[in-house]
């Protein structure tokens, strides 16, 4: 409980009790906010990563197709 002053002592408890929660719940807070950024950043990662196999795919399949190509013509 705060020191004796102009303000009821039940509004400075109920101040001091909501600081207390806001402060209880921040670690909480924080690590769902790491948890769903490191969630995202792992997604497009991904995501990357397929799109870095199509276009190598798409690469591939060019060359052997050049290169089939030259081979029927000699």
């Amino acid at each position: 409980m705060a020191f004796p002053t102009a303000v009821n002592n039940q509004i400075t408890d109920s101040v001091s009790q909501s600081s207390v929660t806001v402060l209880g719940d921040a670690p909480g807070l924080a690590l769902a906010s790491l948890y769903q950024t490191m969630a995202q950043a792992t997604g497009l990662a991904l995501q990357n990563a397929v799109a870095n196999q199509q276009s190598l795919a798409a690469v591939n399949q060019a060359a052997t197709a050049a290169a089939v190509a030259l081979l029927t013509r000699g």
